[in-house]
């Protein structure tokens, strides 16, 4: 009816083993969340900053905000100066930027 004491150690032996193919799992859920998450998201950010970097005058973009306009001047400090229609000019903060609509080709000096 009762276990022997030696039956009774046996079953608790493999407690390190146990310990490292518990954090098999975890492992693995980090490493699938890192390629199909983190990186992805990490490269559209880069992707974007060098995009917001290189806007210049006479882009046409869109704003974060729905607007469409054209580039007239670019300032320093993190601004653009967006014309949205004849005669009317927003000022907009470079990180506002969603998408760089047309770019325009340098001017070829002659």
């Amino acid at each position: 009816m009762f276990a022997t004491p030696a039956f009774a150690q046996a079953a608790g032996s493999g407690g390190a083993a146990s310990a490292l193919t518990s954090f098999v799992p975890l492992i693995l859920i980090f490493a699938i969340m890192y390629f199909l998450l983190i990186r992805p998201q990490q490269k559209r950010q880069k992707e974007h900053k060098a995009m917001i970097e290189a806007v210049k005058r006479g882009d046409q973009i869109l704003t974060n905000g729905g607007i469409i306009g054209k580039v007239t001047r670019v300032k320093d400090d993190g601004e653009l100066e967006v014309e949205i229609s004849e005669g009317v000019r927003v000022r907009v903060l470079r990180s506002m930027v969603a998408q760089v609509l047309s770019k325009t080709e340098p001017v070829a000096n002659t």
